[in-house]
C-alpha cells in the first residue's frame, strides 16, 4: 500500500513529472551527426555521464517538491506548483531549441530564462524547506556548468 501522507503523495508526484520530464528531454536530445560535428571545448563530460547526473538531479527535485509541498500551506503550495511547471518548460525547451532545431546560440538564450527558473524554483521551495534548497543546489550548478559548455560551443562554431 503506498502511503498518504503529503511528503508522500507529493513525492510519488515529483518522480512521475521528473520521470516525464527526462524522458521528453532523451526524445528532445538527438545525438545526431549535427551535434558530433560541432567542436567541443576539452572539459566537456563525456555523452556517458549526462544520464546519471540528470538523474541525480530528478531525484533530488523529487524530494525538495515532496519536502516543500509538506510543509507548505495552500497559498505557497500553488506558488509550487507554478515554480515547477514553469522550470520544467523551460527545461524541455532547452533541448528542443540545443538538439531539435540545432540552434546553439538560441538555447544560449533560452538557458538564461531556464536557470532564472532554476533560482525561482530554489527561491519559492527554499522558503517553504531548508531541505529543498539544499536539495536544488545539484539542478544550479549543473545547468550553470551546461550554460557555460553551450556558450563555449556557441563560440567555438561560429
Amino acid at each position: 500500500m503506498i502511503p498518504t501522507t503529503p511528503f508522500y503523495q507529493a513525492l510519488l508526484s515529483g518522480v512521475i513529472f521528473c520521470f516525464v520530464l527526462a524522458i521528453a528531454g532523451g526524445v528532445l536530445t538527438k545525438l545526431s551527426p549535427w551535434y558530433y560535428s560541432l567542436r567541443q571545448p576539452a572539459w566537456k563530460p563525456p555523452d556517458w555521464a549526462f544520464g546519471p547526473v540528470w538523474t541525480t538531479i530528478f531525484i533530488c527535485l523529487s524530494f525538495a517538491i515532496a519536502y516543500a509541498w509538506e510543509a507548505g500551506d495552500p497559498a505557497q503550495r500553488q506558488h509550487i506548483i507554478w515554480a515547477v511547471a514553469i522550470n520544467g518548460v523551460f527545461n524541455m525547451a532547452w533541448s528542443a531549441i540545443f538538439f531539435t532545431f540545432q540552434k546553439p546560440k538560441l538555447a544560449m538564450l533560452e538557458l538564461i530564462l531556464f536557470w532564472l527558473s532554476i533560482v525561482a524554483l530554489i527561491y519559492v521551495l527554499g522558503n517553504v524547506s531548508k531541505t529543498s534548497f539544499y536539495l536544488l543546489i545539484p539542478y544550479i550548478l549543473w545547468v550553470t556548468t551546461a550554460g557555460a559548455l553551450n556558450y563555449k560551443i556557441v563560440r567555438l562554431n561560429p
